[in-house]
């Protein structure tokens, strides 16, 4: 009986721990099933973050062709242009401020062959003649892949010049340079960086404006000396275009938006104001006109204007206040219009 009792015994036991082994060797592989999934779950979270860059949208193709609409029409124009040619003065003035350096660009009119304020930036651009009359065969040579122009200066050589690489022209040069800034800045495919130009621009005269004070009734006057005659500057001029942002007064006679008009030497009291600013158009070498304007302000007419009496008459660069025409020279423009109204 004890021995039965033994032997159901050791079976007992035998069983249970054979039992008690099983639950360990599960638990075992238990074990490793979870670990396993998190072996799995960890590297893919680490994929996940790798690739997230990769759903983010395709960056734009720099190849891309675009339509741009001009003063000619419309011309296809692929990626960025890298070669650009410029062939008027306002427009050199843009391509610079646009961080684009042209691999020519038409003189200026008044500079061996630039203008002192561009000159430096300019070292190494082949120069075309005035924009009034540039060299085709050499535009030809340079293998552009852009060519900007202006309509009022080179309509009846757009064929030709469209002939050579995409053309976009301008519609006219005025006073009101902007509008060709932002066409110019679009044929670049610099739209960003023409906007953050202009803007800086703007924000530069605002805080002028607000300098003035007092000295934005101050009746400012502009004058051009030339061979063609004696003329009041208007409204609708590079100089004229900022006096009026700044809301600068003008004289009545150039209160109007207009461009120019000739004077009479008996009729000379209509360049009178607070302030006369005036510039003197001859080539270099040249005196005549020089002495013309003296002439005139020798006169008792002119001695008899306020300007006269009081002083006020000054002589400022034809370049910044006119022929330039464009950004820079705008900017440097409203620099001399403070200097000048002597606001700090």
């Amino acid at each position: 009986m004890k021995r039965q009792t033994s032997a159901r015994s050791m079976r007992h036991i035998m069983t249970s721990l054979f039992a008690f082994c099983m639950l360990v060797v599960l638990a075992g592989c238990g074990g490793g099933a979870n670990q396993a999934q998190q072996t799995q779950t960890q590297p893919a979270a680490a994929t996940e973050t790798s690739t997230a860059p990769a759903q983010t949208a395709p960056a734009a193709d720099v190849n891309a062709e675009r339509e741009v609409k001009h003063a000619m029409g419309t011309t296809k124009i692929k990626g960025t242009p890298q070669r650009v040619v410029i062939l008027t003065n306002e427009g050199t003035e843009a391509l610079l401020a646009l961080g684009v350096k042209p691999v020519a660009a038409v003189q200026s009119w008044d500079g061996e062959p630039w203008y002192d304020h561009i000159k430096d930036e300019m070292a190494g651009v082949e120069a075309l003649g005035f924009e009034n009359e540039p060299n085709l065969e050499a535009i030809v040579g340079l293998n552009p892949d852009l060519i900007i122009g202006n309509k009022v200066r080179h309509e009846k050589v757009y064929d030709q010049l469209s002939k050579i690489a995409p053309t976009v022209f301008s519609e006219e040069l005025s006073g009101r340079w902007k509008t060709n800034f932002k066409l110019y800045a679009e044929a670049l495919n610099k739209q960003a960086e023409g906007e953050k130009v202009l803007k800086e621009f703007d924000d530069r005269v605002a805080a002028a404006k607000e300098k003035l004070g007092s000295k934005i009734g101050t009746k400012v006057s502009v004058v051009k000396y030339s061979k063609k005659g004696v003329q009041i500057y208007q409204k609708d001029t590079f100089s004229g275009v900022l006096l009026d942002q700044l809301g600068v007064a003008r004289p009545d006679s150039q209160n109007v938006d207009n461009f120019a008009e000739f004077v009479s030497e008996e009729g000379m009291s209509v360049m009178d104001g607070d302030v006369l600013f005036y510039w003197v158009s001859e080539a270099k070498g040249d005196t005549a006109i020089t002495e013309m304007s003296k002439k005139w302000m020798d006169s008792p007419v002119f001695k008899s204007l306020n300007v006269a009496k009081n002083n006020q008459v000054f002589q400022v660069s034809e370049t910044i206040w006119n022929t330039a025409g464009g950004v820079k020279a705008a900017n440097l423009l409203l620099d001399d219009i403070m200097k000048r109204l002597d606001v700090k």
